[in-house]
C-alpha cells in the first residue's frame, strides 16, 4: 500500500475521541499518525494500520 507522509487516512475504527481521520507524520515499518480531531499522536505497526485503512486522501501536488 502506498502511504506517504502528509496523506490523510480514514480508518475503519474510530479513535476514542470519535475521530476516524489521521494524518501521516512518519511512514516506514510503522506509522506515526496524528488524530485530526484531538491532535493525539499514535505509533502503529504498518501491518495493523493497513488492515484498518478505509480510504487514503492524498493532497494534490502544488506546481509552484
Amino acid at each position: 500500500m502506498d502511504v506517504r507522509v502528509g496523506d490523510i487516512l480514514v480508518m475503519k475504527k474510530a479513535h476514542p475521541c470519535g475521530g476516524n481521520r489521521f494524518s501521516v507524520l512518519r511512514s516506514g515499518m510503522d506509522f506515526k499518525l496524528r488524530c485530526e480531531k484531538c491532535g493525539h499522536e499514535v505509533e502503529i505497526l504498518r501491518s495493523k494500520a493497513e488492515k484498518n485503512i478505509k480510504q487514503i486522501i492524498r493532497e494534490a501536488p502544488s506546481d509552484v
